[in-house]
């Protein structure tokens, strides 16, 4: 392994002469320290820095490193004590780097990505201006960087990585605070940026960070470009990726979850690589929860009280709880599922989405039960198996307005994920003349997915009407994610 790294490492220096100057050097002590980070091996990557800290303390490579160390520890943590006992660390390092070396590409690349990390964490704990400052900054050194040095590859991630999430991020604070700089995203942009990085770095002598550009290329085009090919394409790219690698088995169950491949996240977590070497990483046992009770697996309470015991974060208790819930309803239990609606209200906190939502449903009235298991199967990618619970029915079996306008929009994405448009679209009509009026998500939603079926049939003026209609509903769950999805929808037509 010393063997191939120093091999890297003399191709590093080879194909780009710059990585010469001896204060960004990224020797093999760095691309250990790097490969640990990114196999969430925390504590050999300090080992690795510490070695090097002793051998060539001047590096500026090691602070980079060091907040690698720190970005993964608050994102694997999701501890608020953490992200507050390690965000000082920031300016220092900021400060060892700018000392440094300007004629080197790493000079201004290593600032962006420490500003890039902190600022997806604040985001992460709701301190938006902060991140938008973080953004800028990283923004703005990233684009001198690429005009200095046109070929060192590495400025293509940041930039992708800014260009997806600015290029389709909703309507809210972060938005707001960086539409006063003037930072614009391109989402198609940025997209074409990481595939050209995914296809060609393991053929480069950039390939050390092929697994950095993964990690974000699969989460953009799950979480922000909501992309059909996300699952495809994170499914080929993470292959090559080591088995010893933690986040690799993360990155495959998540996008597996999120797109209704459950039983292939099941087994991916049920392989995942375990020890002390691996930083722990209490949201799997969340991801494992969804996975089974996805499949009506009631013995998912196992792997939700796990990630209650060993979590010592603040996102994703209120989401936890609320599904806990579901598991006594679907049981029978209607004293257990109240309980578990009062710690919704009470505990956590509503830092993401998940959590937001959770909230609001525990202070709803209790699902229908055959809606509920429709809701969980279908999640799951069970379509047959979530129809027989809703295809002998019809509105009129349900009381309120809610689950009257919830029926037709299960039916509707159970229908157009089996590749019944005319059934899909109809079901969809259904929720949106049922629903507009209500704060609930599911007649924005289905106007949304109407507009990407009639897209993909080339109805380029019911598209367009479909994704105006989701646009127009306001007041409602999820709005800000669901107009930024109909406004790129939008896009892509024109």
């Amino acid at each position: 392994m010393i063997k191939f790294l120093r091999l890297v490492t003399f191709s590093l220096l080879l194909s780009f002469p710059l990585a010469l100057f001896a204060n960004f050097d990224f020797n093999a002590n760095c691309l250990n320290a790097y490969r640990s980070i990114f196999e969430l091996k925390l504590g050999n990557a300090k080992a690795y820095i510490s070695t090097e800290k002793k051998q060539h303390p001047k590096n500026s490579i090691i602070p980079l490193l060091e907040n690698y160390v720190d970005y993964f520890t608050i994102i694997t943590s999701e501890s608020k004590a953490d992200f507050d006992r390690l965000k000082g660390n920031k300016s220092a390092r900021l400060d060892q780097i700018s000392d440094d070396d300007k004629a080197s590409p790493y000079y201004l690349y290593a600032q962006a990505e420490i500003n890039l990390q902190w600022a997806l964490i604040h985001g992460r704990f709701g301190e938006y201006f902060n991140a938008a400052m973080c953004i800028k900054r990283a923004n703005s050194m990233l684009q001198d960087n690429a005009k200095k040095f046109p070929n060192f590859h590495l400025n293509l991630k940041g930039l992708g990585l800014i260009n997806v999430v600015l290029g389709n991020m909703p309507d809210g604070a972060l938005k707001t605070a960086l539409s006063t700089f003037g930072i614009k995203g391109n989402m198609q942009g940025g997209l074409d940026m990481f595939e050209k990085l995914a296809q060609n770095l393991p053929k480069s002598s950039y390939e050390p960070f092929y697994e950095e550009v993964i990690f974000y290329y699969a989460y953009v085009l799950t979480d922000v470009a909501h992309s059909s090919s996300a699952y495809s394409k994170t499914m080929k790219y993470t292959e090559r990726i080591a088995d010893t690698s933690l986040l690799k088995s993360y990155l495959q169950s998540y996008v597996c979850i999120k797109n209704a491949h459950n039983d292939e996240a099941i087994t991916i977590l049920s392989k995942k690589p375990e020890g002390n070497l691996y930083q722990p990483f209490p949201y799997l046992e969340y991801l494992e929860g969804i996975a089974h009770l996805n499949k009506l697996d009631l013995n998912a309470t196992a792997y939700f009280n796990r990630f209650l015991q060993t979590n010592k974060g603040v996102n994703y208790i209120k989401d936890t709880n609320l599904r806990m819930g579901w598991i006594s309803l679907l049981k029978g239990d209607r004293n257990g599922y109240t309980s578990y609606m009062s710690k919704v209200i009470s505990n956590g906190y509503t830092y993401n989405e998940k959590d937001k939502q959770a909230k609001n449903e525990a202070s709803a009235a209790t699902p229908a039960i055959d809606l509920l298991k429709a809701r969980l199967l279908y999640d799951g990618g069970y379509l047959s198996k979530a129809l027989q619970y809703l295809s002998d029915k019809n509105t009129s079996d349900f009381s309120s307005d809610r689950d009257k306008t919830e029926f037709n929009y299960r039916l509707g994405r159970i229908y157009d994920d089996q590749g019944k448009d005319d059934q899909a679209l109809a079901a969809y009509q259904a929720t949106i003349n049922q629903g507009k009026t209500l704060k609930y998500y599911f007649a924005a939603n289905a106007a949304l997915q109407m507009g990407k079926v009639y897209e993909k049939r080339k109805n380029i003026t019911k598209a367009k009407e479909a994704f105006n209609t989701a646009i127009s509903m306001k007041n409602h769950e999820y709005e800000s994610s669901i107009e930024s999805q109909a406004k790129a929808g939008l896009k892509r037509l024109n």
